[in-house]
């Protein structure tokens, strides 16, 4: 084995590099709160999936559980959850095509990626609209 010249060796400097943007200074973007959303989204739909397999689990047990489930489900609070995954769902499926379109190679550049997260932004809340007044 080869011993190693200690007089080429040097003690490292250390190297100042810039710190990562703190959130006080940092501007959000249409491009990091359309990925963040998705996220948030796809995570919240699970949510409201639990709360949905909850009440048909509950009509399969008994009249008295599901008529507790079923008041949870059809209270102001069970109207919010299930209007905000409605919004979820448009908003997820808006943004899964986005990034078909990213898959194919179209759409990469700064200002058609800003378009098409506030495209999927307002096009899941007119969604939205439509659905609740056609159901």
């Amino acid at each position: 084995m080869e011993q190693t010249d200690q007089s080429r060796i040097h003690p490292v400097e250390p190297v100042e590099r810039p710190l990562s943007p703190h959130l006080q200074i940092y501007r959000p973007q249409v491009t990091s709160i359309s990925s963040i959303l998705t996220r948030i989204t796809g995570n919240a739909l699970i949510v409201a999936s639990l709360l949905i397999v909850w009440w048909l689990l509950a009509a399969a047990t008994s009249e008295e559980y599901f008529r507790t489930a079923d008041a949870v489900l059809t209270s102001w609070f069970g109207d919010l959850v299930l209007i905000l995954s409605l919004w979820a769902v448009w908003y997820h499926y808006l943004a899964g095509l986005r990034h078909l379109v990213w898959d194919a190679g179209k759409g990469l550049d700064l200002p058609t990626a800003e378009m098409m997260g506030w495209g999927c932004i307002i096009g899941s809340v007119v969604l939205t609209v439509i659905t609740l007044l056609l159901v």
